[in-house]
């Protein structure tokens, strides 16, 4: 029994949720998103969103919590939006963007340069005595994590000095170096 898929999802003002021919809407002040469903039942009541499964097959189970969790995240993103925030510990790592251009400089012997979707908000800073940072915003958490995933990629930090890129938060496993 999913305990997830049986909880209504709430629906805040400013978010309309429309369904049909097996596709959901969602949209919102910060856009819209557009998922495609199967297996299960979904229905807009009273500023809530239900799910149902017709039966207990396997298939129906796994979708079930699956398809709201979904939906929930689709409306925080219409309304509140994404965030994620990459740190890049180095000497020498640096970050900077021209409008949706990514420039990573990261110890190889040439830049990165990354085109992200328009979707996609990006920030870079860095401050004196701080590491550089890259805040990324969209309204679609899986373009979000995709695009976050993709630059820590280029870099992931290693575990003796914890260099590399990494998500701000992220808590690294550090080994001991050689012993003498």
């Amino acid at each position: 029994m999913s305990r997830i898929g049986n909880n209504p999802v709430a629906i805040p003002e400013g978010v309309t949720v429309n369904v049909k021919d097996n596709e959901i809407v969602v949209k919102g002040k910060l856009g819209v998103l557009i998922q495609e469903y199967s297996a299960v039942a979904i229905k807009v009541e009273e500023n809530q969103v239900w799910v149902t499964r017709p039966s207990d097959a396997i298939e129906h189970k796994a979708k079930h919590g699956l398809y709201r969790s979904l939906i929930v995240n689709m409306i925080e993103g219409v309304s509140k939006g994404w965030t994620k925030e990459l740190e890049l510990v180095g000497v020498g790592y640096r970050a900077s963007n021209q409008g949706q251009k990514l420039e990573l400089a990261l110890g190889f012997s040439h830049n990165i340069v990354l085109n992200l979707a328009p979707e996609v908000k990006i920030e870079t800073a860095s401050e004196k005595g701080k590491n550089p940072t890259i805040k990324l915003t969209s309204h679609d958490k899986q373009l979000v994590g995709q695009v976050a995933a993709k630059i820590r990629s280029f870099r992931k930090p290693e575990p003796y000095k914890g260099k590399g890129v990494k998500f701000v938060g992220e808590q690294l496993r550090r080994k001991a170096g050689k012993s003498a």
